[in-house]
């Protein structure tokens, strides 16, 4: 089946319709105050938005505990209301990804509710139970620290329950048939509606096999089916799986005929990228590029930095996650679930030149850059919220009451008003008028990664630096290549790249006037100050006349 391949070259933005923009002044973001910030979206050059769960729910995990699949909350409007704002995405070219969240349901999910009610309802199978409470109930739990067990005991059912996370999230039974197809309703139902595909959320657990005294196995043959029912619904819609698996596994995830998932999220590489950014040493960076290199042609990785979830450290080693700890997550209220830290990024950073860097690399990485909303100007946390909800407070547009965020005395959750990053401080508004703000200096970044397309499609190559802070790519596809140089140290450097084509080799500098020519041996000397960063367009001497006079 031939593919669109266009999310090789994609500018994705990931939000949550209840925090980003409240139109009707209920407190809770909703699909008509999205549709006003639309035109904020198509001038940052985002070309594909991924949206949280907005279906029905009780809303105990950020609407991870979804009631009804083929509906909206009320909170954010109707879905007349999500169907006018496809339409007004689609005209403005802004791809639409939604979350498919079919690992577990809401225990207030009438599925559930039937289940518990009655042995004999064909819903009882939709779920996993035993009688006995297994000898693994304190195994495998995803939340350590909050969540107790993965089996619950249910008084109603008078048997346990299996749930990965919280236990208002009971697991589904996806080996059954009958779910199988529920899903594949799921996924066609919202194709029908426009979205052009689905972040799978914990993909691991949508394909394991579990039950009480079984051995855990991974069906990937699923993850086959889903993709081929997927791109006979809908051609160049994609699946982007949320595993935070070792390397090589990710390979299985991709499989081997490149048929299962297109998109991956990098966490392997995420974390380490971390690492180097509080150590300033990029060698186990540069390691985990490598074995994370080799991807089928149709297959992708989506890069990022900061997630609607903690910074996950887990896949670091004890000394790396502890030195993450130190740097960027001190206090053990910045940390959670034994493994993470629950901060935005521009407070764990604290600095602009470092932001530039992360966001700097951010863009050059191998594979599809995905931003989270109000990280584009540099917003904060609320560390008094419990877990996750530090990191998911309302976007800030202004400097009016609640951000400008919504009009209601009490929103969804707070907004930040008091410190650096309070919302007076930090803002849509008031960085839109600053030419070196932010919010500009991401939206020139974005245009540049666009016109560099190389970096999506090409094949990517580590080049030696000789300095252990300083990480060098270089990207070819269709006979043109690209240099991208980031300095990780607090310290400046200078580096020497050896030229690989013609001697006295130009590179250009994209995103200054600071070019590069190759002496005499076919070297490029460049000096870069404390966390800086280098983009280049390898090039003659010709080339580089042709696009001064452009």
């Amino acid at each position: 089946m031939i593919e669109d391949l266009w999310y090789k070259n994609a500018v994705m933005y990931n939000l949550d319709v209840g925090t980003f923009m409240d139109a009707n002044g209920d407190g809770y973001g909703d699909f008509e105050g999205l549709m006003r910030r639309l035109d904020y979206l198509a001038g940052l050059g985002v070309t594909c938005l991924w949206l949280l769960p907005f279906q029905p729910t009780p809303d105990r995990d950020n609407g991870y505990d979804i009631t009804d699949y083929y509906g909206v909350d009320p909170r954010h409007g109707s879905l007349g209301d999500f169907v006018e704002f496809m339409h007004q995405a689609r005209g403005r070219g802004i791809r639409v990804l939604m979350d498919l969240v079919v690992n577990h349901t809401s225990d207030q999910h009438p599925w559930f509710k039937a289940a518990r009610g009655d042995k004999r309802s064909p819903y009882r199978e939709w779920y996993l139970w035993s009688k006995k409470r297994p000898k693994n109930f304190q195994e495998g739990m995803v939340f350590p620290g909050v969540q107790k067990t993965t089996w619950t005991y249910d008084r109603e059912a008078r048997e346990y329950y299996f749930h990965r996370f919280y236990d208002f999230q009971p697991d589904l039974n996806t080996q059954h048939p009958a779910v199988q197809a529920e899903i594949r309703r799921i996924i066609g139902f919202w194709l029908e509606l426009g979205v052009c595909g689905f972040r799978v959320d914990a993909v691991p657990f949508v394909i394991e096999t579990e039950g009480p005294g079984e051995k855990p196995l991974l069906r990937f043959d699923y993850l086959r089916e889903l993709r081929e029912f997927l791109q006979w619904r809908c051609g160049d819609a994609i699946l982007l799986g949320e595993a935070n698996v070792l390397p090589p596994e990710h390979l299985r995830y991709f499989g081997p005929e490149d048929d299962r998932m297109h998109m991956l999220f990098n966490f392997f590489v995420n974390q380490h990228l971390f690492y180097a950014l509080a150590s300033g040493d990029v060698r186990p960076l540069v390691k985990a590029l490598r074995t994370t290199n080799t991807l089928p042609p149709s297959a992708q990785w989506g890069q990022f930095l900061r997630n609607n979830d903690e910074l996950d450290l887990g896949r670091l080693t004890d000394t790396q996650r502890q030195a993450v700890f130190a740097q960027f997550g001190p206090d053990e209220r910045m940390q959670l679930y034994q493994r993470g830290i629950r901060r935005r990024l521009a407070p764990m950073l604290g600095n602009r030149p470092q932001l530039e860097l992360a966001y700097s690399l951010l863009f050059t990485l191998p594979g599809t850059p995905v931003i989270r909303y109000g990280d584009e100007i540099g917003m904060g946390d609320d560390l008094t919220l419990k877990e996750r909800s530090a990191v998911r407070t309302p976007m800030q547009w202004s400097d009016e009451p609640h951000g400008g965020f919504s009009t209601a005395e009490k929103t969804v959750l707070p907004v930040i008003d008091t410190g650096v990053y309070a919302f007076g401080n930090v803002n849509v508004a008031v960085q839109r008028r600053d030419p070196e703000s932010l919010l500009n200096w991401t939206e020139r970044i974005i245009r540049m990664r666009k016109e560099c397309p190389e970096i999506g499609w090409g094949t990517c190559k580590v080049l030696s630096t000789g300095s252990p802070h300083v990480l060098a790519l270089r990207y070819d596809w269709r006979g043109n290549a690209v240099i991208a140089v980031h300095n990780f140290d607090t310290k400046p450097h200078s580096i020497t790249l050896t030229a690989e084509a013609e001697q006295h080799e130009r590179l250009v500098n994209l995103l200054s006037e600071q070019h590069s020519v190759a002496d005499e041996r076919g070297r490029h000397h460049i000096p870069l100050e404390a966390f800086g960063y280098r983009w280049f367009r390898v090039g003659s001497l010709q080339y580089i006349l042709q696009r001064e006079k452009v």
